[in-house]
């Protein structure tokens, strides 16, 4: 399942011609998988694991943390290991977060659209 998440985010990488790193962890923010495309940033690989494992630590988006820190919570920047920058959702299975998927690359929608289209693979394997 993991490998289809990823190819899922890929696609929407490549068919809009963005050069980014995705990032999956697992329920323990474990990291499984992590491609960086071709001409995508060196630093990109770091930050999309960073948001993916913020999603699946904090149960939320990334953009709801970096929320909360440009709304004055700016003491969460302090946190560590959290990395509040749009781009990683959680992976949601019957009500569940099983894990996250971060990305980092383009613009932090274009991020989080590719980890959407990640995230929303499984719920397509799985039909529901």
């Amino acid at each position: 399942m993991v490998k289809a998440i990823a190819a899922a985010a890929e696609e929407v990488a490549i068919n809009n011609n963005w050069k980014v790193s995705i990032a999956i962890v697992d329920d323990g923010a474990n990291l499984l998988y992590l491609v960086r495309l071709d001409g995508a940033h060196i630093a990109s690989a770091d930050v999309a694991q960073g948001k993916a494992r913020t999603a699946m630590r904090y149960k939320r988006s990334s953009k709801a943390l970096e929320d909360a820190v440009a709304g004055g919570r700016t003491a969460l920047v302090a946190v560590e290991g959290i990395t509040p920058l749009q781009g990683a959702v959680p992976i949601v299975h019957e009500g569940d977060i099983i894990g996250a998927i971060g990305v980092s690359g383009v613009l932090p929608a274009q991020d989080e659209q590719i980890a959407t289209a990640g995230a929303n693979m499984l719920v397509k394997l799985l039909g529901q």
